[in-house]
């Protein structure tokens, strides 16, 4: 493949500038994953410590093999909402090693809140279980909760339940879950362990049961205690809902790495092979040539040339379509095809990525988007140019593609040009967003326009005055509403996306993206259903 080449001039003071904004956008994105890392109140830990208990990240520490690398998944969950737990909710979810193989770990924060649950992280135990089905990929819950958060119910409870199924699900198709326990796990939640393929209980700390003492009390008027009711050594030598009794959480991870050993590993449907060429460019660079202001364009191939191997890059059509960059490489030695946008989305344009995606179908190769486009073009010219059939084929071919893709949000995401670029009511297997995207049907000023042209034709219809300083202030209303729903932090918070990350991290998250991607056999299709010519 040929390297691409650079035009940006890294010395002019409009990339530093840029690179500068870039940085304070990088700082916050910082501070609100240290937020995200709070695990509990002092009392709380020094609590946990008394009784030797280790916190949540560092029992995912302990677990992972020496030097795994860990993809933490949404964060930033529950960023802005108000009422929930705060960033992140009460699980800490990820991609990493454990024996060897890879798995999806989730670990109760016991510490924050008794790792109760609320509405953020019903939402969050949601996705991660999509994800372990779709990547076939075993699963590990360090459990610790209290159950569901009493005053979230009315939210959790309907959506709660597909958690338990699915875990079953799961098992079925021989995708297995290991669960420890290592305190409570009272009434939804002990099903968590009660549904896992493996159930392993720490001695004297472990206590699952469906109610515990009081409301059995209540309901029965029977006295027990915590350990008669659903103590680990009962459950182990009585009711046999666990498999295995641990000493200690030392003891409980040593079992389910021992577990893991066991369970058979995915073939690996690809493995580079040889050396990996590093990019030839510094991926310091990304942060002066993506722009911190969405409104500015940039080439997508001056990001594309800073991530791949060797700055290598097959471009596909590059003289036709041109707001519309495709092509194939390969990301730490694994191939993938990348459509990247530049600009605004015409019907040349929809139809080469559409025809681009058919090709990576056939060769069997995941898909990269990279979003940053205004949706598509319109006006009379290009709707008598077919831009909604042809718009509707690139929406099509993202539709009905069947090779794993993954979609990194770099800039906006507007309108229907979100749909044709895989976003996330698309279902793509990852989506990570830089912390300067935006999201929306349209930009601020486009809604605040809209909706002035369409009230001042109102009521010149009526006869009624326009009120010149009143509109000001609506329209100044509407566009602060707009650019804070628009934002990467309230997006992240919604779950739009499985997480915000620094534009220099780009090609380290996605070659682990993609090795959990070819952990599995790729298989594209060549039926894409009826579409209009």
């Amino acid at each position: 493949m040929r390297a691409l080449h650079s035009n940006i001039n890294t010395s002019s003071k409009s990339f530093k500038d840029n690179a500068e904004e870039m940085r304070e956008l990088v700082k916050l994105l910082g501070k609100h994953l240290e937020t995200s890392r709070f695990e509990g109140k002092e009392k709380s830990i020094s609590r946990a410590r008394q009784r030797g208990k280790f916190l949540a990240r560092e029992r995912i520490e302990l677990l992972l093999d020496k030097d795994s690398p860990f993809l933490e998944l949404m964060p930033l969950v529950g960023l802005e909402k108000k009422g929930g737990f705060g960033a992140g909710g009460t699980s800490v979810s990820g991609i990493g090693l454990v024996s060897g193989k890879l798995c999806l770990i989730n670990s109760n924060v016991g510490t924050r809140k008794g790792g109760s649950v609320d509405a953020s992280t019903v939402s969050k135990s949601l996705r991660i279980g999509q994800i372990i089905r779709e990547c076939k990929l075993p699963s590990i819950n360090l459990v610790e909760s209290g159950g569901a958060n009493l005053t979230d119910q009315a939210k959790i409870f309907n959506y709660g339940g597909e958690s338990f199924r699915e875990i079953t699900r799961r098992s079925e198709m021989g995708i297995q879950t290991i669960s420890l326990v290592f305190g409570n796990a009272t009434a939804g939640g002990a099903y968590v362990p009660g549904m896992s393929d493996y159930a392993i209980f720490q001695k004297n700390t472990a206590k699952v049961f469906l109610a515990g003492p009081p409301l059995v009390k209540m309901a029965t008027n029977e006295v027990s205690t915590d350990e008669e009711l659903g103590g680990a050594e009962m459950h182990s030598s009585v009711s046999g809902v666990s498999d295995y009794l641990a000493e200690d959480e030392l003891d409980a991870i040593r079992i389910a790495r021992e577990i893991m050993e066991f369970i058979p590993a995915s073939r690996p449907h690809f493995i580079p092979k040889g050396e990996i060429k590093e990019p030839l460019f510094d991926a310091e660079e990304i942060l002066g040539v993506v722009p911190a202001n969405i409104k500015t364009p940039f080439d997508v191939r001056e990001l594309i040339m800073r991530i791949t191997d060797g700055s290598e890059f097959s471009e596909f059509k590059s003289e036709y379509g041109k707001t519309m960059v495709c092509g194939w490489t390969k990301i730490h030695g694994y191939p993938v095809g990348i459509l990247g946008n530049n600009g605004v989305i015409f019907s040349e344009s929809a139809n080469k990525a559409a025809q681009f995606i058919q090709l990576s179908n056939q060769k069997n190769i995941p898909l990269l988007f990279l979003q940053n486009t205004t949706g598509y073009m319109v006006g009379k010219a290009y709707e008598e140019g077919g831009i909604i059939k042809n718009g509707a084929k690139l929406i099509n071919a993202v539709s009905n593609s069947k090779v794993p893709s993954v979609t990194l949000m770099i800039g906006s995401s507007y309108g229907a040009g979100n749909y044709g670029m895989n976003g996330r009511s698309y279902d793509p297997n990852f989506l990570f967003a830089y912390p300067n995207s935006k999201i929306g049907v349209m930009g601020s000023e486009q809604i605040a326009g809209v909706m002035e042209i369409v009230q001042r034709a109102s009521l010149k219809a009526k006869g009624i005055p326009y009120d010149e300083e009143q509109a000001k202030m609506v329209k100044a209303m509407l566009m602060s509403e707009a650019d804070a729903k628009s934002s990467v932090w309230y997006s992240t918070s919604e779950l739009w996306d499985d997480g915000v990350i620094d534009p220099r991290e780009t090609r380290n998250y996605l070659g682990f993206i993609l090795t959990v991607l070819y952990n599995n056999e790729i298989k594209g299709t060549n039926s894409f259903g009826v579409w209009r010519h």
